[in-house]
């Protein structure tokens, strides 16, 4: 059967060996998207991800007037139609499971001269805008969303706008280039300071296509009315999803597992300093750079690991990464603290509180506070794992299963096709311990 099954079980299986190709980031396939349709020129993506929130993406922007070609798998021809080249779709766009996508295109719509809605998947709808729609507010733009702040988006187009200093309140990506997106239509310069740095991709991509932008960590700055420039993108192997490999890797014994051509943007890393910490064993080799992008095999091996407190400063810079994380300290010597990470209970669902159930329903006890949790490590048994259609759950709790002793029944795994697909092919092929549970 295939990935869109709706159930997997996941035993311990062998140790795990071999070279990995994880798909392409997703962080980088909708920016690299984005910014080739606004780009004067024709520009080739490769590695892009052939997930279901990237082609979510890629399918809004053809409904705004931009020809994408898709010549082989995860090859992107887009001809991009300048800034001011988009067109008023004739329907709502659907932007998925993709939070990247609906806040950054909600900085990039509200500055063109049409209106347009941003809808999205149950999990989507219910996730907060107000950090993104606040600042575009205070630039000009009028952005309606239902009573809680969240989607749909009903972005009301004609509305000029203004360059801000934007101080934001939340160590957010996905903020900070929502604003600077806008920032490209709007008169004057617009700058973002953040109080821990994040990612910082949408400026090196910027950069890529030509837009004079001055960044450093935690602080961007362009002007408004630059024209970018048509470029060709190799997207890397995505860290994110690299995670879970990593982790299973340094957990079930015997393992040694190659990650090819992974990104490691320094924004993006964290996870791999908080495994070092802990004990793993990953080196990096055949470094190299994509696009902007720092690029390097990782090759992991199994190393016994201990619980740790996590630095506060690490916590940015691995935000997603945080169910592959609790795992790793479920299989830890000694007790694992996570501080500073309330930013996990507004995700695709609230991951500090389904790490933690999860964890409970297979034998540990996890303390939760409202910004955090100690993982009390143990031997973990089998049961049945509720992930609440959170992709990066589904995937935590098949790598939890490797060393598990019974067996762990992941529910309502659809989504994992939004960031991984082919997930379960991969990890089979590595020597995971994973079936298909119809139902």
């Amino acid at each position: 059967m295939s990935q869109s099954s709706q159930h997997w079980i996941a035993t311990a299986g062998q140790p795990l060996r071999g070279s990995v190709e994880i798909p392409g980031d997703k962080s980088v396939s909708h920016r690299s998207v984005m910014l080739a349709a606004l780009a004067d020129g024709v520009s080739t993506v490769d590695g892009f991800l052939e997930g279901e929130d990237t082609r979510a993406t890629a399918s809004i922007f053809s409904q705004l007037g931009v020809r994408i070609e898709t010549p082989s798998p995860s090859r992107r021809i887009v001809h991009g139609v300048g800034v001011d080249g988009l067109q008023a779709p004739s329907a709502a766009l659907d932007c998925g499971n993709a939070g990247t996508g609906m806040r950054l295109l909600a900085g990039l719509l509200a500055a063109q001269p049409f209106d347009s809605v941003l809808v999205g998947d149950a999990s989507l709808s219910g996730r907060p805008m107000r950090r993104v729609t606040g600042p575009l507010e205070q630039m000009g733009a009028r952005i309606g969303t239902d009573a809680d702040g969240t989607p749909p988006l009903r972005i009301h187009g004609g509305q000029a706008l203004a360059g801000i200093d934007f101080a934001s309140p939340v160590a957010s990506a996905q903020v900070k280039s929502a604003v600077l997106l806008a920032g490209l239509y709007a008169q004057g310069h617009t700058s973002v300071t953040e109080p821990h740095p994040t990612r910082d991709y949408t400026e090196r991509m910027l950069s890529a296509f030509g837009v004079d932008i001055e960044f450093s960590p935690g602080y961007a700055r362009l002007r408004g009315g630059q024209r970018l420039r048509a470029t060709d993108i190799a997207v890397p192997a995505d860290f994110s999803s690299a995670a879970f490999f990593l982790v299973a890797a340094s957990i079930v014994p015997g393992s040694e597992l190659r990650l090819r051509a992974v990104g490691l943007n320094p924004r993006r890393t964290g996870l791999l300093h908080a495994l070092r910490l802990m004990g793993a064993d990953i080196c990096e080799e055949n470094p190299s750079t994509h696009g902007g992008e720092p690029v390097a095999d990782l090759v992991v091996r199994h190393a016994p690991l201990r619980g740790i407190q996590v630095p506060e400063a690490l916590v940015p810079d691995m935000i997603d990464e945080f169910p592959a994380l609790f795992v790793a300290a479920a299989c830890a010597e000694g007790p694992t603290v996570v501080t500073g990470a309330a930013e996990l209970r507004v995700k695709e669902s609230d991951r500090l509180a389904a790490m933690a159930t999860g964890l409970r329903t297979l034998g540990l006890q996890v303390d939760e506070t409202p910004d955090g949790a100690t993982i009390h490590p143990g031997q973990m048994h089998g049961g049945s794992i509720q992930t609440h259609h959170d992709h990066r759950i589904s995937m935590a709790f098949v790598v939890a299963g490797q060393r598990a002793s019974g067996q762990v029944q992941v529910n309502d795994v659809a989504n994992v096709a939004t960031s991984f697909p082919g997930f379960d092919r991969l990890a089979r092929e590595s020597g995971f311990g994973l079936e298909d549970l119809a139902g």
